[in-house]
């Protein structure tokens, strides 16, 4: 019974929150490595995207609230994804015609769209601190909870309650959905099957009369819609705040390189890498161990190696680990 109280304990405090965490992470670094392998430049505008695409979409919720519109037990903000997507979209579409464009038909060298990124992403995280504020913006609805603690410990009479989050389970679902539309859209469509030829071989690509500016306006629309829905399901799980999203740049980023910058399925392994490292560091496993030990050798400490302020600092250190050690990733890049 003490070794099912510790495993309950553990997965409410480590595994699913690190589940969501590491579905909303893979979710943005798809969008970093959809980029990279097809446009082949590091975006550090991502993190600002995410928020930007949330930004649109807690205003559309809240309209839609205040309409008395709603799904009931699922947050409001699943119908304002849509158009959270579309205005991201045109904000991604315009940023490319009126600055990527021009470098890029200049040809420069990609780190030079990096530093141009980087001014992007200053844009992009003064917009929307202009437009909605710097404070925490709440707008999750509907139940809160999949099961409960009380409802939990009920059913099964432990001394331990496993709560399951609403949100949470709405992450892993969505994030389930979209990654299973994105690797069948790229690899069953025409369009998809373009976007790969363009990314493995550009010259050759363009020889088979494939359309490059066709490609690089797909690619802008699905980094859209996986940066809203990776922001937006960041800010129904924790709360939306717009400097927390040009943090999160660092876990995301991290999560792309330690998998594999430009390879989706290195991005989604490493979004689960770095969620499961930065929870499991951080969190205090005295309880866990109560259940486990003897009484006389129940810790006194926390038995915790990293406070959860440094968490960003757990996704720093696998980065550098990562970068030094094996470059490549995980997987290796299918970029070109």
């Amino acid at each position: 019974m003490d070794a099912l109280n510790a495993l309950v304990v553990l997965a409410n405090f480590v595994i699913v929150p690190a589940v969501a965490y590491g579905a909303q992470l893979a979710l943005g670094a798809l969008g970093v490595t959809l980029i990279f392998a097809i446009l082949r430049f590091t975006n550090i505008a991502h993190g600002d995207t995410m928020a930007f695409g949330a930004m649109i979409t807690i205003f559309t919720t809240w309209g839609l609230q205040g309409a008395g519109i709603s799904l009931g037990p699922l947050p409001t903000a699943l119908l304002a994804l849509p158009v959270g997507i579309a205005g991201t979209a045109l904000l991604l579409l315009g940023t490319d015609r009126l600055i990527y464009r021009f470098y890029r038909a200049k040809k420069v060298a990609p780190v030079m769209l990096l530093i141009v990124s980087v001014g992007v992403m200053f844009v992009m995280n003064g917009l929307v601190r202009f437009i909605i504020g710097v404070d925490d913006q709440r707008f999750a609805d509907g139940e809160r909870f999949i099961i409960s603690a009380r409802t939990f410990r009920d059913l099964t009479g432990l001394d331990e309650g496993l709560a399951i989050r609403t949100t949470q389970g709405i992450t892993v679902v969505t994030a389930v959905i979209v990654v299973a539309a994105l690797f069948w859209f790229l690899d069953r469509t025409r369009t998809g099957k373009s976007m790969r030829a363009y990314s493995d071989n550009e010259d050759l690509a363009l020889l088979s009369g494939i359309n490059p500016e066709r490609v690089v306006t797909i690619t802008w629309i699905l980094v859209a819609a996986l940066a809203t829905i990776a922001g937006v399901l960041y800010g129904l799980d924790k709360s939306f705040k717009p400097f927390t999203y040009f943090q999160l740049l660092l876990p995301v980023f991290a999560a792309a390189i330690v998998g594999g910058l430009g390879n989706p399925v290195g991005a989604i392994v490493g979004g689960f890498v770095i969620a499961f490292s930065e929870v499991g560091v951080t969190y205090a496993f005295k309880r866990v161990l109560e259940y486990l030990l003897p009484e006389a050798l129940e810790p006194d400490g926390l038995v915790q190696l990293l406070g959860t302020d440094y968490k960003f600092a757990v996704s720093f250190a696998i980065l550098v680990v990562v970068l030094i050690f094996r470059p490549t990733g995980l997987y290796r890049s299918t970029a070109a």
